[in-house]
């Protein structure tokens, strides 16, 4: 398992990413769950994915493939709109699955891999979709301006209680670090380094990128400082009503 995001606010994009691909008491191994394309000035995708790691890997091949064609068939420098792009992914997602489906049915294993698809391109909206291993996609909405694939429970609430329209890049992206952190201290499937790319609307640029283990200065002080605060907050909840009087 693995556990990725991706925050939409009113500034622009914030995408977050463990790297564990295998998780146990003998074998762990590490590949990054996050790929960025930029074309300056004209447009700018961001993809984070989890599931089959074999199914994901192929995809982003493929993307790749695609782009140096050249040849006109479609690609991310090719898509008029960012729901075409998650179209895209997700068709090259169900060909791969396709494929190697009866090979997967016998070793009873899934091949699926979901992703988080985002980015701008011109001067048109923003914007963030998730792609289900099915091959449609659904997009962030006002009332929900992020979407979660992988192990999504433990890092909910914090996005819940946090995130709004006009939360800002910062925020949004420490947020998304404090999330990814919660996951990792409640689940072995999911473990760093962790990926952090933010984009800023209508800049049309490379997002800026960090990588982080946990003994990374900007990680640990964020753990702490998190820790610190959440023991602050518990011990300011309101008292029982027969504490108060065993206080007197």
């Amino acid at each position: 398992m693995t556990y990725c995001l991706a925050i939409h606010v009113n500034k622009g994009l914030v995408f977050a990413s463990d790297s564990r691909t295998n998780a146990g008491v003998d074998y762990v191994s590490i590949f990054s769950k996050m790929t960025r394309f930029n074309w300056p000035g004209d447009r700018s995708f961001i993809i984070v994915t989890s599931g089959n790691l074999a199914t994901s890997q192929a995809v982003m091949n493929k993307v790749g493939t695609d782009l140096e064609a050249d040849d006109g068939r479609t690609s991310l420098k090719t898509v008029n709109h960012l729901f075409e792009a998650a179209e895209y992914i997700g068709q090259l997602s169900q060909e791969e699955q396709s494929q190697h489906a009866e090979a997967m049915k016998e070793s009873k294993l899934s091949g699926e891999s979901s992703f988080i698809v985002g980015g701008q391109i011109g001067d048109q909206v923003p914007g963030i979709y998730q792609v289900y291993p099915q091959g449609n996609y659904i997009s962030a909405s006002p009332e929900t301006p992020y979407l979660q694939i992988g192990e999504t429970k433990y890092g909910k609430p914090i996005l819940d209680r946090v995130i709004v329209a006009n939360t800002s890049l910062e925020d949004a992206s420490r947020c998304a670090l404090v999330s990814i952190d919660s996951t990792i201290r409640s689940n072995i499937s999911v473990g760093p380094p962790v990926e952090l790319a933010i984009y800023e609307t209508g800049s049309l640029d490379e997002p800026k990128h960090l990588k982080l283990s946990l003994n990374s200065p900007l990680y640990k002080s964020m753990q702490k400082r998190w820790n610190e605060g959440l023991q602050r907050a518990f011990k300011r909840l309101p008292k029982f009503d027969w504490e108060d009087k065993e206080d007197i």
